[in-house]
């Protein structure tokens, strides 16, 4: 199987950077879940709070990688100003064209919450730490976010599958 350079740059950007990212979720949820005071040690809050800090940096430079590709290299190629474009493509049928109007617009903006609220919860997890533990009301919110980060780019994830299914970037 051979791909173009516009198909390996498509399968990076969702398969790649988007799935670690939302893969990655569960551990993450799992991780600001159990920081709970019946929960862990002092000892376990060291243990858990070392890989949480380094899981959701990460999953917010996955969040940004997934965001940052899918803007300035794959989009130019949907949006291209030509017949046979992806755009123009769903554009021109009918019982298509939603699938731009809504989709793609979830895409170029509400996909772009993923990256904001991952680095929130990045930063409440850097800056607070061992208070997490303490700090119900906190770490609720920051679970929120996480969620909510989860969602808007589970949905945009959903929305690219099926906008390359009708109409690929080639």
């Amino acid at each position: 199987m051979q791909l173009s350079t516009r198909e390996f740059w498509t399968v990076l950007h969702g398969l790649g950077f988007g799935a670690i990212f939302l893969l990655a979720f569960a551990g993450g949820l799992a991780g600001l879940w159990s920081l709970r005071p019946e929960l862990v040690t002092i000892e376990g809050i060291r243990e858990r709070l070392g890989r949480l800090r380094w899981g959701t940096v990460v999953m917010a430079i996955m969040a940004w990688l997934t965001i940052l590709s899918g803007t300035y290299i794959v989009y130019p190629w949907y949006r291209a100003n030509v017949p046979t474009s992806p755009r123009s493509v769903l554009l021109a049928d009918p019982t298509k064209k939603l699938w731009h109007t809504f989709g793609m617009e979830w895409k170029e903006h509400v996909g772009w919450l993923a990256g904001f609220l991952a680095t929130a919860v990045a930063y409440i997890v850097i800056a607070y730490g061992p208070a997490l533990v303490r700090k119900h009301n906190l770490r609720q919110a920051a679970i929120t976010l996480f969620v909510l980060a989860f969602v808007a780019a589970g949905i945009a994830g959903l929305f690219g599958a099926f906008l390359n299914k009708l109409a690929p970037v080639q």
